[in-house]
């Protein structure tokens, strides 16, 4: 394959009460230098248990947590962020998020979009985030 590809997964396992059946990942390393990392919520990737159910401050967390250990799977970092994207089911949640962001984010200045929706992949997440960076050559 030209594009690497970590942590692959199907959707049927993942989830079984959607009946889907598709094969997807949580990055893509790109021509080598561009990671693209699927959108993080408050899941431990390990054992796809939710953390913070209620607590958005907690999923935003977890969310960034994982999102600095793919970036380390793919041989980039934190600080190779080039844009970031919040999705946010409560405008509300905006300071908080945010602020929990900028905490893992400090000094880094990426291109950031944020956009409340009606609803993420199930109720209990509050807060999506995905990234996208580069493997400095």
């Amino acid at each position: 394959m030209f594009h690497k590809r970590i942590r692959t997964f199907n959707t049927a396992k993942t989830y079984p009460e959607q009946k889907l059946d598709n094969d997807l990942c949580q990055v893509v390393v790109a021509k080598g230098t561009m990671v693209f990392v699927r959108g993080q919520i408050g899941q431990n990737l390990d054992t796809s248990e939710n953390v913070g159910i209620g607590d958005v401050e907690a999923q935003a967390e977890q969310a960034m947590a994982n999102i600095r250990m793919l970036l380390d799977e793919a041989g980039s970092e934190l600080g190779h962020i080039c844009k970031i994207v919040i999705y946010l089911v409560d405008p509300r949640y905006r300071e908080t998020v945010y602020r929990v962001v900028g905490k893992w984010l400090k000094g880094v200045f990426p291109v950031s979009t944020g956009v409340v929706i009606s609803a993420l992949a199930r109720p209990e997440w509050l807060v999506e985030i995905d990234v996208t960076a580069v493997i400095p050559e």
